[in-house]
């Protein structure tokens, strides 16, 4: 269990290296770039082999790469579609020249079409991109969602049949963030919810492509369909709760990556430090 957090690339993505390690970071998960905005920027390749550098002096590994925001890759809007596409694609690109073992990204949003045409045009995009690019490196995650609108993502059934659609076998793995599972009625908070929750992620997907956990406790409550992350122990899962998460044997090899809220400079110190606690 190698753990970590989403840290700022302000000011280059280097920069992310020293904030990391500042934080207790063992593990990290940045953005390649701006999340909110679809302009493709040119990427710094000087300041990309410095990152890779400066993660092995540091020894902070695995690294993660988020996608944007903005792409939906089940999106209805022709338009959002082909820009989801083409900054998809861009994303893996710098992702491999980072050296990211993997690109999380959310299971997209039907937006009125239907589950099952946004799952096929998910699975789509994704065989898509992969045969655009043979020679990626960089494992896709694909993260459960909040169960929220027109979501796809948030029941590991249709994460399993997109895998298995897309057909891209060893490419794609699988994100499992906590507070998103919580609000979508997996209760995790127990421990027999906990156990029936992973048994079901390892019969639908395997656990063996759970390769990242986002550790993140919950504003609000079970099956609550609201995503809002709060402070480890402070919310709806409990300190107990993620304890047992973060103890539970199917886990033991799994990055713990945070994104809890950041309010001051000391929040991510703070939260990784009681998550290394948990380790005993």
């Amino acid at each position: 269990m190698r753990i970590g957090a989403h840290i700022s690339i302000a000011g280059g993505v280097a920069k992310a290296v020293d904030r990391a390690k500042a934080a207790g970071c063992e593990s990290v998960q940045i953005f390649s770039g701006n999340p909110r905005g679809w302009k493709i920027v040119p990427f710094d390749e000087a300041g990309a082999a410095e990152f890779r550098r400066r993660c092995r002096e540091e020894e902070i590994y695995p690294v993660f790469i988020h996608s944007p925001y903005l792409i939906n890759l089940s999106a209805a809007d022709p338009e959002i579609y082909e820009k989801s596409l083409a900054a998809f694609r861009n994303d893996l690109e710098r992702s491999d020249l980072l050296g990211a073992d993997g690109f999380v990204i959310h299971v997209g949003y039907h937006r009125g079409e239907g589950t099952a045409a946004g799952m096929e045009k998910m699975a789509a995009s994704l065989r898509e991109t992969l045969d655009a690019l043979p020679d990626l490196k960089t494992e896709i995650l694909l993260e459960n969602t909040a169960s929220a609108g027109s979501s796809l993502g948030h029941r590991f059934e249709n994460i399993a049949e997109i895998i298995d659609r897309a057909g891209a076998g060893e490419k794609l793995g699988f994100c499992f963030d906590t507070c998103h599972a919580f609000v979508s009625g997996y209760d995790i908070s127990s421990a027999a919810g906990l156990d029936g929750t992973l048994e079901e992620i390892d019969r639908l997907i395997g656990l063996d492509r759970l390769k990242i956990v986002h550790f993140n406790d919950s504003k609000y409550g079970l099956g609550s369909r609201r995503d809002r992350h709060e402070h480890i122990g402070e919310g709806m899962i409990g300190r107990a709760g993620l304890r047992r998460i973060a103890r539970h044997p199917a886990l033991r090899e799994k990055a713990f990556i945070l994104e809890t809220p950041k309010r001051t400079p000391e929040d991510d110190p703070r939260n990784i430090a009681l998550v290394k606690s948990f380790r005993g």
